[in-house]
């Protein structure tokens, strides 16, 4: 019998990049005394992650609780946190997460109103039939318009297909910096207008605790001493530290394994327990195989359920051993057997990922949902000490049930001046792009929704902050796959490579300057067939920045000291994947990252294209 727990509220906090949903859950963990008064606590503690703190950004879904006061019930009720990602990239975190609420906090930026990836992730939790509580943040913004944020929410959900219900909102008006919420935009002193309403309008959990058990594994973590932990929420029936559980596997077999320890989130930490009932989110500790998706059941009446549905992945990269002339000098692992073990250890915990042996055994097909996607995993192997090389991003294509070809398409948000949406515009047409809807935001700029292939948007995004004077922001979300747009040009302008092995000179740089921009300076290391800049035409130019300058018997002591260089272009990691050309590979070590070319050698790589051409005219 179903029966609801009082005590206890499941929600997740899903909000756009950067509308300060980290923030707001630092306010939320210091006001229900989670920190000690005189506990030295970080900005953002959510962000546990180096990436996430370097980008500004969530990528990992993360758990949290804390405990206040219900003074209505007269009790004590625990609210067990999901701090979710706001790029749509990571959605494959939030489509697992949203199955262990039964609400959502809806965090919506006062000035911007509701963005594409909050569409994204609320279209998620309303097919779940989650109730939604609306937070209009950032009230004290310069810009900001509380009345009209809400006006384009509420439309935001009947465009989703909300039931009349779900339209039914309730909203409150919070600043997350300095911890403050109403009913209204004028603030209260504190977040108590918040807890009341989480309190009033997230339904608590309906369990039958006297059920068989059964928990649906939602994540993985790792403990140092304890090995693999599995996250998950309790369906129904209750679980023991050391009961043993009948693991249902994905492809219909059973396993028996002990429970050894278990844990259930408190503040920021995890508390270890003998008993959890269901409703509560828990830790398992001590099932080394378990995978995410599978059921946890008791062994007597094991019922498996439903599994985690994860949209497919978009985009592809060839991750392969890195075989260029510096191979072995910088990374801990490089063999192919290191790199096969590490990618497929990924899927156990990013599911919406996709690896495939590639075309040799030393390379490998990695699917994701998007460049950044990939990019993450990229620098997080780097880091770990991988040394690898990447190809350029290439898109997943369909046929249709007709024999059509199609291609994924993303719909495009972007915010420019009105001196740079003629500029945008036309490069975005050039991409296949279709202009959907034209908004004016008065002093701020000019607001444009396009429809473009996903083709069309790799290599975009710096040529348009380049467009833009670095003021545009762009945001694009995955839309459906429809028919193939046809040929894309992505890049206009060629590269500078290396004739020669060596070190660059300042002479050699100074003759190649004349001819792009340079992505070496004088002593950076080089080999044949490296890349060391943008080249201002089309095509490809062999250039030698290893030349040194011959003596003679003419002396002056001023005549080196003019020679000035412009100054290198240092790319990030994105930056850089998004400039490989289908002929160019990114090498990837823990020290740097290198463009090269996929034929090193000038002469063969010559001959090359001189057939390609003659081809074309043929």
């Amino acid at each position: 019998m179903l029966e609801p727990r009082t005590d206890l509220r499941n929600i997740a906090i899903i909000a756009h990049v950067d509308h300060g949903k980290t923030t707001l859950v630092d306010g939320l963990l210091r006001q229900a005394r989670v920190f000690r008064d005189n506990q030295a606590v970080i900005e953002r503690v959510m962000d546990s992650n180096d990436l996430e703190r370097e980008r500004g950004i969530t990528i990992l879904a993360k758990n949290t609780a804390i405990h206040i006061w219900d003074a209505q019930a007269e009790q004590e009720v625990k609210i067990n946190i999901v701090d979710t990602p706001g790029h749509a990239d990571f959605g494959g975190e939030v489509e697992r997460v949203l199955n262990m609420v039964d609400g959502v906090l809806l965090l919506v930026d006062a000035a911007e109103g509701p963005m594409p990836q909050t569409r994204f992730v609320l279209k998620k939790a309303l097919a779940l039939n989650h109730r939604a509580l609306v937070v209009i943040n950032k009230v004290d913004r310069k810009g900001a318009d509380p009345v009209r944020c809400l006006n384009q929410t509420f439309d935001l959900f009947v465009e989703l297909g909300a039931s009349d219900e779900q339209a039914d909102f309730p909203v409150v008006y919070t600043n997350a910096v300095t911890g403050q919420a109403g009913t209204t935009p004028e603030l209260g002193p504190d977040l108590g207008p918040l807890f009341d309403s989480i309190l009033r309008n997230v339904p608590p959990p309906e369990v039958d605790q006297q059920a068989p058990l059964q928990m649906l594994v939602t994540n993985l973590g790792y403990d140092d001493y304890r090995g693999v932990t599995a996250v998950g929420r309790i369906s129904a029936g209750q679980l023991e530290a050391g009961q043993t559980v009948a693991r249902l596997k994905l492809d219909g077999t059973r396993v028996d394994e002990l429970a050894r320890y278990l844990y259930v989130h408190d503040g920021l930490e995890r508390k270890e327990v003998d008993t959890a009932q269901a409703g509560e989110i828990v830790v398992i500790a001590g099932l080394e195989e378990v995978a995410i998706g599978e059921t946890l059941a008791d062994p007597e009446k094991p019922v498996a359920l439903p599994a985690i549905r994860v949209e497919e992945p978009t985009v592809r990269m060839t991750f392969g051993v890195n075989t260029s002339p510096m191979a072995g000098r910088e990374g801990r692992w490089g063999t192919s057997r290191k790199l096969r073990d590490r990618l497929f250890e990924e899927l156990r915990h990013n599911v919406a990922l996709r690896v495939e042996e590639g075309e040799s055994a030393e390379s490998f097909l990695v699917s994701g949902r998007g460049e950044l996607h990939l990019a993450i995993l990229i620098e997080t192997m780097r880091r770990e000490g991988y040394e690898f090389q990447v190809s350029r991003p290439q898109v997943i294509l369909k046929e249709s049930a007709a024999g059509e070809t199609l291609e994924p398409f993303e719909e495009v948000h972007i915010e420019a001046t009105r001196e740079t949406m003629g500029t945008v515009v036309e490069m975005l047409g050039a991409r296949r792009g279709q202009m959907m809807d034209m908004t004016d935001m008065s002093d701020e700029g000019v607001r444009l929704t396009f429809v473009v292939p996903t083709r069309g948007l790799m290599g975009f995004r710096q040529q348009f902050l380049t467009a833009t004077r670095g003021e545009g922001v762009m945001h694009a979300l995955f839309l459906r796959y429809l028919p193939y747009a046809g040929t894309i040009e992505s890049r206009t302008t060629g590269s500078l490579v290396a004739w020669e092995a060596g070190t660059t000179t300042t002479f050699g740089l100074k003759n190649a300057e004349a001819r792009g921009e340079l992505f070496v300076v004088p002593g950076d290391e080089v080999y044949e067939g490296m890349v060391v800049g943008e080249h201002q035409r089309p095509e490809d130019l062999t250039v030698n920045v290893c030349k040194k300058k011959h003596l003679t018997n003419m002396r002056s002591s001023t005549k080196d000291i003019e020679v000035r260089l412009a100054a290198a272009r240092k790319m990030s990691l994105d930056e850089a994947i998004e400039y490989l050309a289908d002929d160019e590979l990114l090498e990837v070590t823990p020290e740097d990252f290198r463009i090269r070319k996929r034929m090193l050698d000038t002469e063969k790589r010559g001959r090359q294209t001189k057939r390609a051409k003659e081809g074309q005219l043929v």
